[in-house]
């Protein structure tokens, strides 16, 4: 198979089910980003951390894959003639949301409670994790305004969501682990 097909040489792409749009088109923004957000995840995964959250980390990049599947997947064929399915995969369900949700309460315990927003930093491993969440941020803008023009299932969306939270709570877990400052944002009052 060869990596090159020369067919968005004209600034097109073809979506799941044959569809060609342009290469700027928002859907392929929205799993364009998730793609990104992937790299980066992976970039945090290759850092000196412990095995738990690398094999969460993981599990979150094969669900991107999903996500970005499910992006990828042109609505109007989504649905193939036989009445079944284009995209014969699991997409993303309760059980991964709650995976994230469970791991920042998991994390959470052993923090130390937030009363400020703080700033991102302090170590490269904490920065790579912050810039995760802000990509993944961007994805859930691109993504939910995809969703507006045309639907998908909004667990992908809530996946998004939760995900980002996750990636702030881990940057914090990693703070705690290597001992990095966590500098709290104290806006300064006007004299």
């Amino acid at each position: 198979m060869k990596i090159y097909t020369k067919t968005g040489d004209k600034g097109t792409t073809a979506l799941f089910g044959g569809t060609r749009v342009p290469k700027h088109h928002i859907r392929i923004d929205s799993y364009g980003t998730v793609d990104e957000l992937n790299s980066h995840i992976g970039l945090i995964r290759d850092q000196q951390i412990d095995e738990l959250s690398k094999k969460v980390l993981i599990n979150i990049q094969d669900k991107l894959f999903t996500v970005g599947a499910v992006l990828a997947t042109d609505p109007k064929k989504a649905i193939l003639k036989s009445g079944q399915k284009r995209l014969n995969i699991s997409t993303i369900s309760a059980e991964d949301i709650i995976l994230l949700e469970t791991e920042m309460d998991r994390m959470n315990e052993s923090l130390p409670p937030m009363t400020h927003f703080v700033l991102p930093g302090g170590h490269q491993t904490v920065s790579f994790c912050h810039i995760a969440r802000c990509v993944c941020r961007r994805a859930e803008r691109l993504a939910t305004a995809l969703y507006e023009l045309e639907p998908f299932e909004e667990t992908t969306l809530q996946y998004l969501n939760r995900l980002s939270d996750y990636l702030f709570v881990l940057a914090r877990k990693l703070s705690n682990d290597l001992q990095a400052d966590e500098i709290q944002w104290i806006p300064k009052k006007n004299s």
